[in-house]
């Protein structure tokens, strides 16, 4: 492939962008290929190369690149009307109903800019609710760049901050422990519990590889917080309207938290967040209560016409059964080549999300393993040895994922997520043609 247009505007990117980019997960080596436009379930770069899609803008393009005429005609209408206007609007009330009507844990909404400004506001909703000022959070688990929750540290200990910039007393109110360590959340709240205002989670590690809980753990941190008075935040900023339809996570495993903070999906492709739960911890928000949260572009009109439109056809047409099934396809696919290329390695995801992690270790036997991504099942030969938490992700061969495989997925035209970290999406414009060449590429780069 051809690359220099895209080079040539790297180079001038490097000159009024820090490091070429407005987001460092796309700093690509050498440099990255720059998007020229969208087509369906793919992208076509500056230089006329095509590549099968499955960054999908990192989650938010359930529908692909096109959307149906239906969503494009309310979205330029609503241009049409002006971009926005400081002022309430209806949309915000319809999205706010539509999503209370779905999804187990809200009934109140407040809208808001961000994946990062909703668990901001959730985090900052639960200590003014509880009076408490710690919070708990997965090591590996991410919830935007806020300072809150951009903290390392042993289990169960005070944090550190991970990013310079950050005060260290900030990180001081955070306490990490290990995704799917049940004793390690347990012994946290038997030694401090009356000092914690909530446990924040992701209910699958979205930047880990989409690394699921193991059964019963989402109920045990549910138990565990209605015991000490804390409350539970579900981080859905990723999984919202993807995993589990139009339940999201929580009711695909049947746990329901106190908050949830959405973004991506219910905005159709332009910038959104969402924090939700019952009225009587919501009503804690300025102007009801005494928690501040403000935004100027907060329910902005276009966002949320392009959400609410998306979510609408998603709910009255294929689009989650299509969407499930070409994943069910493609990780089974995987794990079929994986078997006869890379036994050690692991399938991951759920529903439209997947990634494979590059781990070093597997059994011998594959007999009765999970067939379409681990599902965290005890009785599955590679239970052992399949990801739990972020220290197996980052003890997997992350280097090579990064420097030799994606590079060879991207010479063969298939644009993934820039590391081993990062999950990657179907959306409904993908197909059986799409899936089969990617399994192609996949075994010819593995």
């Amino acid at each position: 492939m051809n690359h220099e247009n895209s080079r040539e505007l790297y180079d001038r990117a490097l000159s009024v962008l820090p490091g070429g980019v407005n987001s460092p997960v796309r700093a690509t080596r050498p440099y990255p290929f720059f998007v020229q436009r969208g087509d369906g379930a793919h992208v076509i770069d500056a230089d006329g190369n095509k590549y099968i899609d499955y960054v999908m803008g990192y989650g938010p393009l359930l529908l692909g690149h096109d959307l149906p005429q239906e969503v494009q005609s309310r979205i330029q209408s609503q241009l049409a009307d002006g971009p926005m206007y400081g002022a309430p609007t209806e949309v915000e009330v319809e999205l706010g109903e539509f999503i209370a009507r779905h999804v187990p844990s809200i009934e109140m909404v407040r809208f808001v800019n961000s994946g990062t400004e909703a668990t901001v506001s959730a985090v900052r909703l639960a200590r003014g609710h509880t009076g408490r000022d710690k919070i708990v959070v997965m090591q590996g688990g991410y919830h935007g760049a806020q300072d809150s929750t951009l903290v390392e540290g042993k289990s169960g200990g005070v944090g550190a901050p991970s990013s310079d910039g950050i005060p260290a007393a900030f990180a001081e109110e955070t306490i990490t422990v290990p995704f799917n360590d049940e004793q390690a959340v347990k012994s946290v709240f038997e030694e401090r519990g009356d000092e914690i205002a909530c446990i924040l989670v992701e209910p699958i590690l979205g930047n880990c590889a989409s690394v699921g809980p193991v059964s019963g753990y989402l109920e045990t941190l549910r138990e565990v917080t209605n015991d000490h008075g804390a409350l539970l935040i579900f981080d859905e900023v990723m999984t919202g309207f993807r995993v589990g339809g139009l339940q999201c996570a929580q009711g695909k495993f049947g746990v329901t938290p106190d908050l949830t903070t959405l973004a991506k999906v219910i905005g159709g492709g332009f910038p959104v967040g969402a924090v939700g739960g019952p009225a009587e911890i919501m009503e804690n928000l300025t102007p009801v209560g005494d928690v501040f949260q403000a935004g100027t572009y907060s329910g902005h009109p276009l966002s949320l016409t392009a959400g609410l439109e998306m979510l609408r056809y998603a709910a009255e047409n294929d689009v989650y059964d299509h969407v499930n099934r070409l994943g069910e396809k493609l990780r089974s696919g995987l794990t079929d080549i994986l078997a006869d290329h890379a036994p050690e390695y692991t399938v991951l995801g759920y529903d439209s999300m997947f990634k494979v992690a590059f781990t070093r270790r597997g059994p011998r036997d594959l007999d009765g393993q999970c067939e379409a991504g681990c599902r965290q099942r005890p009785e599955c030969p590679r239970f052992e040895y399949c990801p739990k938490d972020k220290g197996d992700i980052n003890s997997a061969e992350t280097e090579r994922w990064e420097r030799l495989f994606w590079p060879a997925m991207r010479e063969q035209g298939v644009f993934l997520t820039a590391n081993q970290y990062e999950s990657q999406f179907l959306s409904y414009a993908h197909t059986d043609e799409d899936v089969e060449e990617t399994l192609e590429a996949y075994k010819e780069a593995l």
